[in-house]
């Protein structure tokens, strides 16, 4: 009798290793079973990634950007025409500025150094009303202007930063995204700004009732949220010219999407206010506390000086003699003593040849044998050495500063991006912003209805030049640039 619960145990613990062997191989197989990029192929991490909606096309690229689509390997460059499907997450480098135009018209921009995952775009036009638009700006700064979904289901959009949702009314918005704060700013109609708590989810839709802060264009504010206060709160914007110049920009973009051409009208309109938009919400923000004119001395003492790009006399012949590139201008051409970065057409020309130009400039290029460029050429990004420019209003012309930008040619896939940053009291910081092909013999230009380029790059890849066009709501912009490679 004393052995008979020894023998019913040791057949219950083996009945019990017999359940564990089953279960543990069951778990195996259901390992085995589930998709998870860890044990799938490239091909079918592929497959996995195609059945996937697509949901919106890019419509201009400058500089680097990648899109990653659940797995580092299947990381991809960025191209203008590119698809993207939910689940990517769009990646920018220091210079990577990404323009995404959704299937039901709404427009993203990713702007340097971002990561944005669109987690979810459910988008029926015959059912719009039940339409679901989920991003998640991981860090950086974005735009983004609402399109047929989120305006026909308001209460199923959502934006999420690390540490805030928003929702919208309608909207075009910019929102700038860090560990520990995040800031926003309205273009065009309204946002709703809450912290995460338990009544406000990350997995949630639409704007959140709890902790919440509205905010409307008509505001000239900013939403903050940060580590040093439970709420978000709205402070100033300092710089009400460069709010009103932006918002001006975004209304006319936004009437010009309405025409025929209505991506071109967007994305070149839309451009020019994007750095204005990005440096307003990310820097601009006039903070009213006690420690405000402190914490302006101390960002006085650790910020560096911009570099001009400008020369503040006019150059000469034997200032740009070793360069391959120089601007010409014709006599009784250009803007007289405002001229930085020209010489006399007979100056520059000697030794080099015309490439591109206009009715008051042009661009000379020392010439090789084979007057072609050299082989082996791939991908060449440029950093700006000088550049000139005027805003031409019926106030008069006057001289701009250029505050810096970038410039890649690719020259296996014949293709050219670059951005330049400039600035005057008049008009506020402005973005030219381009992309286009690279002709034979070194040649790249592009032309919509409200801005032209065109220039030139030396046979080595080394240098590079190109004059520009952008017309304004009130008056144009003109300039000429140099460029060395990095």
């Amino acid at each position: 009798m004393t052995n008979q619960p020894l023998v019913k145990f040791a057949k219950s613990a083996r009945f019990i290793g017999i359940k564990a062997v089953f279960a543990s191989t069951g778990l195996i197989f259901a390992l085995l079973a589930a998709p998870s990029y860890g044990f799938e192929t490239p091909e079918q991490q592929q497959a996995d990634v195609n059945s996937r909606a697509l949901v919106g096309t890019v419509s201009l690229v400058l500089g680097k950007a990648t899109i990653e689509s659940g797995s580092p390997t299947l990381s991809r460059t960025v191209k203008s025409g590119s698809q993207v499907r939910v689940h990517d997450r769009i990646v920018t480098s220091t210079n990577g500025h990404v323009h995404i135009r959704f299937v039901d018209d709404a427009l993203l921009s990713v702007r340097p150094d971002s990561r944005l995952e669109i987690t979810r775009y459910d988008y029926d036009p015959e059912r719009p009303a039940l339409s679901a638009v989920k991003f998640d700006l991981i860090e950086g700064v974005t735009r983004a202007i609402s399109g047929k979904a989120a305006k026909a289901a308001r209460q199923r959009f959502r934006l999420n930063t690390p540490i805030a949702a928003i929702g919208v009314r309608g909207t075009d918005f910019t929102v700038s995204a860090k560990a520990g704060s995040t800031r926003a700013l309205v273009n065009e109609g309204t946002i709703v700004l809450a912290p995460f708590s338990e009544d406000c989810r990350a997995d949630a839709f639409g704007p959140c009732g709890t902790n919440s802060i509205e905010l409307s264009s008509a505001a000239m504010e900013v939403i903050e949220l940060d580590g040093s206060t439970p709420l978000p709160r709205l402070v100033p914007v300092t710089d009400a010219q460069n709010l009103t110049a932006m918002r001006t920009g975004v209304q006319q973009a936004i009437r010009s999407s309405q025409g025929a051409d209505e991506a071109s009208s967007v994305e070149n309109n839309g451009a020019r206010v994007e750095e204005v938009s990005a440096v307003l919400v990310a820097n601009s923000v006039g903070l009213v506390t006690d420690n405000a004119a402190s914490d302006i001395e101390d960002a006085a003492v650790v910020t560096e000086p911009r570099p001009e790009y400008t020369p503040k006399q006019g150059v000469e012949i034997a200032d740009v003699a070793d360069r391959q590139l120089i601007w010409g201008r014709y006599s009784n051409a250009g803007l007289g003593d405002q001229e930085r970065i020209t010489v006399l057409f007979n100056e520059a020309r000697s030794g080099r040849e015309v490439t591109v130009g206009n009715f008051d400039y042009a661009l000379f290029r020392s010439e090789n044998d084979k007057k072609r460029l050299d082989s082996g050429l791939n991908v060449v990004s440029f950093g700006l050495s000088s550049a000139q420019a005027f805003y031409n209003s019926s106030s008069g012309v006057v001289a701009m500063e250029v505050g810096g930008g970038m410039l890649d040619i690719d020259f296996q896939e014949n293709s050219f991006t670059t951005l330049l940053n400039l600035n005057h009291s008049l008009t506020g910081e402005l973005e030219f912003a381009a992309g286009g092909r690279l002709f034979g013999g070194g040649f790249f230009h592009s032309r919509t209805d409200s801005q032209s380029i065109a220039g030139a790059v030396s046979f080595d890849g080394l240098e590079a030049g190109y004059f520009f066009e952008q017309q304004l709501l009130q008056g144009d912009i003109q300039g000429l640039t140099l460029w060395n490679s990095q």
